[in-house]
């Protein structure tokens, strides 16, 4: 048997033991023996003003004890995590994981501060490696399992083991929360080990992981000239945004300045075509065939067959950071260092008909696309996922996608409302921002829906400008969209409904 399925057992075991054990301080934990954990140290953290290692701020926090430790589930491995639990009566009774961004190499502090507010005990990890590249995993496949979903896996176990140490017992229930990376690890969470969280939050995740890398590469190359020059502009970028809002802003019967569902929006970017001279006003035919190639997403070109869906139509004016400005495609360590093993691998060579089926099967642990829930559910667990109509990261439609593609296998929508929901924001971009209401409260919803067999009907969204609230709105579980019910205000909350997306009840705003 494997040192890793070893240390799985061994863990069960401590886990499966008496709820009740007996408390020690925070110093005493040092002396804490966990099989494959080293606990480096522990400190009593005072209330007040907390500044993590590498942190530029600092962060306002109650008394805790921190722990920090180090889970060596095989040789190669080396994943740095820490646990944070609430001094005193402080403590809630609950855990929290909380995921990471990017490429996982920093432990989340802010998430983990506030979680800590909250009162839960929280644990976060680096995954097993340090950066936002892939070099690490070369030549290491243990290294790149513990990143791609060993690491929460064992560090949410041992922090179990942890809180009952110091608290005297287990906590009553266990919660992760994450998005983009975060979202995936979330996911990750609920298909391989369904037993480690009572709920899970998966926010834009980008949990086929293998084929969003594939669309960066698509789009990238779409958008820059075969010298690696830029076709579009920023000021171009937004103005396809604001071109693509006036012409499908109205669709849903209400104008106000959001795509209610980008996949039944049918702007063209032709409608900008230059009549003059090339200018930023405007866009060449070429510019206009990159453009929807973005939106068409990733195709083989030999067969046609859509391999990931496209960027929606009202995110350009984020398309940026991921394939708009970088040199050139971002993340191509996933063929350089894990894959194809050639550190100067030219990305012009990616061959789309047969490349693509080697990638998917030198690391298939990568993505976390897997539609099989049934463990999950059984136990009890309820997962809730949320992603922004204009995210210009992980495209919307693929998540809608995976959310579609697991009603399907769980027996139809009504069974896997049951269990697990979906919300998508209007107007709002990746894990937050853009034009719509992007903030909501997506942990005392899943608290509800666990603690107290509340499901979410809706989640109440806000946009803010200057730390004033502007705009609420209600989120509502796919597929059923917010309209507005004819009556006051539309920028609150209380003035929408839930309902069947056209329905013909609704009145036209």
């Amino acid at each position: 048997m494997r040192r890793w399925a070893l240390w799985a057992l061994a863990v069960a075991a401590l886990l499966g033991g008496s709820a009740i054990h007996a408390a020690t301080s925070c110093g005493d934990l040092v002396a804490l023996t966990l099989p494959g954990i080293a606990i480096r140290s522990t400190q009593t953290v005072a209330p007040g003003d907390f500044t993590p290692p590498g942190a530029p701020t600092s962060l306002r926090v109650r008394g805790f004890c921190r722990i920090t430790a180090v889970a060596a589930p095989t040789p190669d491995s080396d994943i740095h995590f820490e646990v944070w639990i609430p001094s005193g009566d402080g403590w809630n009774g609950k855990l929290l994981g909380v995921g990471n961004g990017g490429f996982a190499g920093a432990i989340d502090y802010r998430a983990m501060g506030a979680a800590l507010a909250r009162g839960y005990a929280v644990t976060g990890t680096d995954t097993g490696h340090t950066g936002d590249q892939m070099a690490f995993g070369r030549g290491h496949p243990e290294k790149v399992a513990d990143w791609a979903y060993r690491a929460v896996h064992v560090t949410s176990a041992a922090a179990k083991v942890m809180v009952r140490d110091l608290a005297g017992r287990f906590p009553l229930h266990s919660y992760f929360q994450g998005c983009s990376t975060g979202g995936q690890q979330a996911l990750s969470e609920a298909q391989r080990f369904p037993e480690d969280y009572d709920g899970i939050i998966a926010g834009a995740p980008g949990n086929d992981r293998i084929r969003l890398i594939i669309g960066f590469l698509w789009s990238w190359a779409a958008m820059h000239t075969s010298s690696g020059e830029r076709l579009l502009s920023a000021v171009q970028l937004s103005n396809l945004t604001r071109a693509a809002v006036a012409r499908c802003d109205a669709a849903d019967g209400l104008e106000d300045g959001l795509i209610d569902d980008p996949r039944r929006c049918e702007f063209d970017p032709g409608v900008m075509a230059c009549k003059g001279s090339a200018n930023d006003s405007c866009l060449t035919q070429e510019q206009i065939a990159a453009v929807r190639k973005v939106y068409a997403g990733v195709k083989n070109p030999r067969t046609g067959v859509q391999l990931f869906p496209g960027w929606a139509r009202g995110s350009e004016a984020g398309w940026g950071s991921y394939i708009l400005d970088p040199k050139e495609p971002v993340r191509l360590g996933l063929f350089r260092d894990l894959t194809f093993g050639d550190p100067v691998w030219d990305w012009r060579t990616f061959d789309w008909d047969r490349d693509l089926v080697f990638v998917e099967t030198q690391v298939p642990e990568l993505s976390a696309a897997s539609v099989d829930l049934e463990r999950f559910r059984a136990r009890g667990g309820r997962l809730l996922m949320y992603t922004g109509w204009a995210d210009p990261v992980v495209p919307p439609e693929a998540v809608v996608a995976y959310y579609e593609k697991v009603a399907r296998a769980m027996g139809g929508l009504r069974r896997t409302h049951e269990f697990f929901r979906f919300f998508a924001a209007p107007g709002m971009g990746h894990c937050g921002g853009g034009s719509g209401p992007n903030t909501f409260d997506a942990l005392s919803a899943l608290e509800a829906w666990v603690e107290r067999g509340q499901p979410p009907e809706r989640l109440l969204a806000a946009q803010s400008v200057d730390g004033k609230v502007t705009r609420t709105r209600p989120l509502c579980p796919y597929p059923n969209v917010s309209r507005y019910s004819g009556r006051g205000s539309i920028d609150t909350a209380v003035n929408f409904v839930c309902r069947a997306a056209h329905d013909p009840e609704l009145p036209r705003g």
